[in-house]
C-alpha cells in the first residue's frame, strides 16, 4: 500500500539538506527547534526524513538557517520514481551532512594557497584509496 503522505526520497534529501547546512552554520537542533516552536526531535524527524516538512515550514527553516528556500531543491529531478533525488551528488550531500565533512569543508574553504588545497586533496585522496584496500583485504 503505498501512502502519499508517507516520507519518501525527496523528503529525505530535504532533511539531508537542512542537516548539511545547520551543521554548516554551527547550529544546534536544539537551537533551530527553538526558532520554529517545535521539539528537537521534530527536528531530527525533518533531518532524517522520517517526517514530511510543510511548504510552510520549509519556509521558517530556509528564514532560521538564513539560506533561500530554493537552495533546497537545487539540482533534484522532477520525477517521482525511485531515483528522485540525483544520484551523483548524493555522496557529497552525504558527507557534507556529517560533522565531520561539514568541519573539513569550513577548514578547508579557510585554505588560501592553491598549492596546500592541492596536498590536502592529495592526502584525503591517499587515506581514501588506503582505507578502500584495507576493506578489500579484510
Amino acid at each position: 500500500m503505498n501512502d502519499e503522505r508517507a516520507a519518501n526520497a525527496i523528503d529525505r534529501k530535504l532533511g539531508q539538506r537542512v542537516r548539511s547546512r545547520r551543521l554548516e552554520i554551527g547550529m544546534s537542533q536544539e537551537r533551530l527547534a527553538e526558532l520554529l516552536g517545535v521539539t528537537f526531535q521534530q527536528v531530527q524527524k525533518y533531518e532524517k526524513g522520517v517526517n514530511r516538512i510543510a511548504a510552510s515550514r520549509l519556509f521558517d527553516i530556509a528564514a532560521a538557517l538564513q539560506q533561500p528556500i530554493s537552495r533546497f531543491f537545487e539540482g533534484l529531478s522532477q520525477g517521482r520514481g525511485a531515483g528522485v533525488a540525483e544520484a551523483k551528488q548524493d555522496y557529497i550531500d552525504d558527507a557534507l551532512a556529517t560533522p565531520e565533512g561539514a568541519q573539513l569543508m569550513s577548514v578547508f574553504a579557510s585554505i588560501r594557497s592553491q598549492r596546500v588545497r592541492r596536498k590536502v586533496v592529495d592526502l584525503v585522496r591517499t587515506l581514501a584509496e588506503e582505507a578502500a584496500e584495507s576493506n578489500k583485504r579484510g
